[in-house]
């Protein structure tokens, strides 16, 4: 395992200092059949509830920036994707990132934040679902989350000298948030599945293995938890823990903040889905990452997939949908995002032309998968 095996006197000292100044005040609640806040919005529980029960029967497939630009075209304005060009129908599910928030008006996919608030409340109306990943800037150095110079981690948390920059950083992205409202009288608060310190297993980020120790991402994430959540009085969040591959469930678990903190249990995994991977060690991977979920009462979820290029004209149907269709367990995935569509050297998702675009239109008529218009009022109790 790619990990300290020893906790650091700092180590302890965080721990000791996250239980003096922020776990005690604020005692853990939370519903065993429901989100982790028990204050969560009705959108949000009926959210929760939906992804549960649809994950018996279906997946919802989602793309990241799909309604921001697609290969070979940008329109700020209107409602367009290159899965809807190639197939007639919208994902069911948005990705967004909020890199550079506070820095910068573009993040870096060069994605407007006052237009993504914008596209995140269209796909909320068409009935869609919306996550948020965050790829943090080195809080050390100011450089990019790729940067792994020192313990950024062990900086942030309380105590730490970075831990006041870091609150900084979290209420920009609480006022993002709460401009995230439709309607006219009264307003709702749109629910976001929000992703955090995402593919931590992997050593490219400063929070991944091993640049932390498990006890201090534990500890980061349960103060992120706690801070937007009890001191901010954010509802309508439902927290996504999502590594990168993972050797078996110890190894899943090994950085696990706890059932109280996290909703979703996710999976990134590109690896076995690329040239040299194979699709077997997805379904394993999967199948291990939904029987977790299972035990914990969870959602379980492919939060980031793809093969660049698409390369392999049936990757859609014979890679990706028959190998997780076919494995009783592994199907029990909520959804799969597949990333972003940027240029033609460099997507995730079909294009109009792309020689993948008819196996594409196959995989989305699978009554396995659903779309935009196929979705239930998931911010409703269905019954």
């Amino acid at each position: 395992m790619r990990h300290k095996n020893l906790i650091t006197l700092q180590t302890l000292t965080m721990s000791l200092l996250m239980v003096c100044l922020f776990i005690v005040p604020y005692p853990i609640l939370y519903a065993q059949d429901g989100p982790i806040d028990i204050n969560a919005t009705k959108a949000t529980k009926a959210l929760y509830s939906n992804l549960k029960n649809l994950s018996k029967k279906h997946i919802l497939f989602g793309q990241q920036d799909a309604l921001a630009y697609g290969v070979m075209w940008k329109d700020w304005h209107k409602s367009r994707s290159d899965v809807a060009d190639v197939c007639g129908k919208q994902p069911a599910v948005y990705g967004w990132d909020l890199s550079k928030l506070g820095k910068s008006p573009f993040n870096i996919d060069t994605v407007a934040f006052d237009q993504m608030q914008n596209w995140i409340k269209e796909a909320f109306k068409m009935g869609g679902i919306n996550t948020i990943s965050w790829h943090f800037d080195n809080f050390i150095n100011g450089k990019s989350a790729w940067d792994i110079e020192g313990n950024v981690v062990a900086s942030i948390l309380p105590g730490g000298e970075n831990h006041e920059a870091y609150k900084a950083k979290l209420d920009l992205f609480v006022g993002f948030v709460k401009k995230l409202r439709v309607g006219f009288i009264f307003q709702k608060e749109i629910p976001i599945i929000f992703r955090p310190f995402h593919e931590h297993t992997g050593a490219w980020f400063w929070w991944g293995q091993p640049h932390c120790t498990p006890e201090e991402y534990k500890a980061l994430w349960q103060f992120t938890v706690s801070y937007l959540r009890d001191v901010k009085g954010l509802h309508n969040l439902l927290y996504c823990y999502s590594p990168d591959i993972f050797e078996d469930k110890a190894h899943y678990l090994e950085c696990y903040p706890g059932d109280e903190w996290v909703d979703i249990l996710g999976l990134d995994d590109y690896h076995d889905l690329s040239e040299n991977g194979t699709s077997d060690d997805l379904v394993k991977r999967l199948r291990l990452l939904v029987e977790l979920a299972n035990e914990k009462g969870k959602v379980a979820a492919l939060t980031e997939t793809g093969q660049e290029g698409i390369t392999e004209n049936t990757w859609w149907t014979q890679r990706l949908l028959n190998p997780i269709k076919n494995d009783p367990v592994a199907s029990g995935i909520a959804w799969i995002l597949v990333w972003r569509n940027s240029r033609v050297s460099h997507h995730f998702g079909p294009y109009p032309g792309h020689t993948c675009a008819p196996d594409f239109i196959e995989f989305s008529k699978d009554p396995m998968m659903l779309f935009e218009n196929q979705l239930p009022k998931m911010y409703r109790i269905n019954k």
